[in-house]
């Protein structure tokens, strides 16, 4: 009987023993196979973590280390930091939020920000590509970058995105996933610091993802979290509070700027004529003591001062082209900029090139990416004044809108002349109908963000005459319409513009009027495309009461 009771006990302990086994299989194939376990496929390469996204299988090619050195392709610095990144006469050109860098890849001085300095690295030519070395690109790019060599894994951080750290209150393990069951991914010991990944309000979410001192993602628990502490603010420039409304104060070189005594009433942006490119890169500036009188008023005031930097005096496309051409010449020019632009008191700057050569966009692009990361660094903004699209080769096709849209704090769109001087036919210089397709277009085909957007508006119109077949018009101000006896105006609601018609002997006369009705109907075009705000060309060629248009539309 003993010997029977002893077999069943042998038996019953095999018996379990081999459901443990099982039970355990069971347990280590739920795990190697469950959603929540990592199968890491990029165990053998260089793994790179850019702003806590492990962007290794987007690489175009591997990480490279050599001598200390993180080396990226040219492909990946160009995806993942520059976009703009481009080749030009044997150098690596490349921008950031306030540099604009050229290194010689055969070694030489590098050109950061109107200086020169050595060159204390290499650029390496492998399998065909060109490599930088991202380490050393700290400065230039505003990042922090570190690598463990433990876990082979790169990490980057910009330095201007908000930073959130925690104690870890004990030993932790960290699991790929929100559970205790996820594999762990790496160890952390009492003391060490994490980064917070997410949940800033971590208390109130159970597990919080993190970043490990080794470069390691995962998730802690948030209990075991202490001293959550904010190590870096985002650093991204503050916008103008509320709609932009500007006001151009225009003079040619041989006047000054106006003498300004009172507010205009709805406007917190001026743009005085304070620069001119001359044919050899230079600038002609004309500030004086009357500049920096209308600059003090505009700042008593609370106006920002942009000033306007032309092309109208150049009047020659060989010579703009030529400015355009290397990265020296447009170097050179954005050096002049940033040299005037420290002597003043200004917040922001517009530029206005007009009447170039179509084969010169890329060139101009070129200038406007060049010139924003210098303005960045003095805390300038960038405006760029551009027609409407799908017009002529040197008026309309010699902008790439998109690219300048990106790099711009602003772009204004020039919402007027839709009939010019030249015109063969009478007709509005800004119907309403017209002005809304090309905001649709900046929108739309030329992919510019709303937030960027400005639309410039007249304060003037034409008066036409047609006599024997033959068309003509001179411009006449806003405050100058004069409407002759016994003509009645007529509202088109298309244009949303008063016209007029009137004949004198064998000689016709149309006017299509800009007047508070029509500069109504275009902010409200601003508003229902909730656009960055409008200008005006230009301060004194208007009546008084428009500006309380103004102030209402734009709040």
């Amino acid at each position: 009987m003993s010997r029977k009771i002893e077999k069943n006990k042998i038996w019953h302990a095999i018996h379990r023993t081999c459901i443990s086994i099982i039970l355990l299989c069971i347990v280590a194939l739920l795990i190697k196979f469950a959603p929540n376990y990592e199968i890491n496929h990029l165990a053998d390469r260089t793994n790179l973590i850019i702003n806590n996204n492990n962007i290794t299988t987007d690489l175009k090619s591997d990480v490279l280390i050599e001598n200390d050195e993180i080396y990226l392709s040219f492909d990946d610095v160009k995806n993942f930091f520059d976009e703009f990144l481009i080749i030009e006469d044997n150098k690596i050109v490349t921008t950031s939020n306030t540099k604009t860098v050229a290194i010689p890849i055969d070694g030489g001085k590098i050109y950061e920000n109107g200086s020169y300095t050595s060159l204390d690295y290499d650029i390496l030519q492998k399998d065909g590509n060109y490599y930088l070395p991202i380490s050393k690109f700290n400065k230039i790019y505003n990042i922090e970058i570190n690598y463990s060599k433990d876990k082979n894994i790169v990490t980057v951080d910009s330095l201007n995105r908000k930073a959130v750290t925690a104690i870890a209150s004990k030993n932790l393990k960290v699991k790929y996933t929100t559970t205790s069951f996820s594999k762990t991914v790496d160890k952390v010991k009492r003391g060490d610091t994490l980064l917070l990944i997410q949940n800033e309000n971590s208390k109130s979410k159970k597990w919080t993802k993190v970043r490990t001192e080794n470069g390691v993602i995962g998730y802690v628990k948030t209990s075991k979290l202490l001293n959550e502490t904010t190590v870096r603010e985002n650093l991204e420039r503050e916008p103008i509070q509320g709609k932009v409304s500007i006001a151009w104060d225009y003079y040619n070189q041989y006047n000054v700027a106006p003498t300004r005594t009172e507010p205009i009433k709805g406007v917190n942006v001026v743009a005085p004529s304070f620069f001119e490119l001359r044919s050899d890169g230079s600038l002609a500036v004309n500030v004086g003591n009357s500049g920096n009188n209308y600059i003090n008023w505009a700042k008593q005031n609370n106006i920002e001062v942009w000033p306007v930097l032309s092309n109208s005096m150049l009047n020659n496309l060989d010579a703009m082209s030529k400015i355009l051409s290397t990265f020296q010449t447009r170097a050179n020019l954005i050096d002049n900029i940033i040299n005037e632009l420290v002597k003043i008191d200004v917040q922001g700057i517009h530029v206005d090139f007009e009447n170039m050569y179509m084969s010169d966009q890329n060139n101009y692009s070129r200038f406007i990416i060049e010139l924003a990361p210098r303005l960045r660094e003095i805390g300038i903004r960038l405006s760029v004044l551009l027609t409407a699209p799908d017009g002529s080769d040197t008026w309309s096709l010699c902008y790439d809108r998109n690219t300048i849209g990106k790099v711009a704090d602003y772009v204004v769109f020039m919402g007027y002349d839709q009939h010019t001087a030249s015109s063969q036919t009478a007709g509005t210089i800004a119907g309403a109908d017209w002005v809304e397709l090309n905001i649709k277009k900046f929108l739309g085909q030329e992919g510019i963000a709303k937030e960027k957007i400005i639309l410039a508006m007249p304060f003037y119109t034409r008066l036409w005459t047609e006599q024997n077949g033959t068309v003509s018009s001179k411009v006449v101000n806003m405050k100058d319409v004069n409407i002759p006896d016994g003509v009645t105006k007529v509202w088109d609601d298309n244009l949303k513009q008063n016209y007029i018609e009137y004949s004198s002997g064998d000689t016709k006369y149309k006017m299509w009027i800009e007047d508070e009705d029509s500069i109504s109907a275009k902010l409200d075009l601003v508003n229902k495309y909730d656009l960055a705000g409008a200008g005006f060309w230009e301060k004194d060629r208007e009546n008084e009461d428009v500006w309380d248009i103004v102030a209402e539309k734009l709040n």
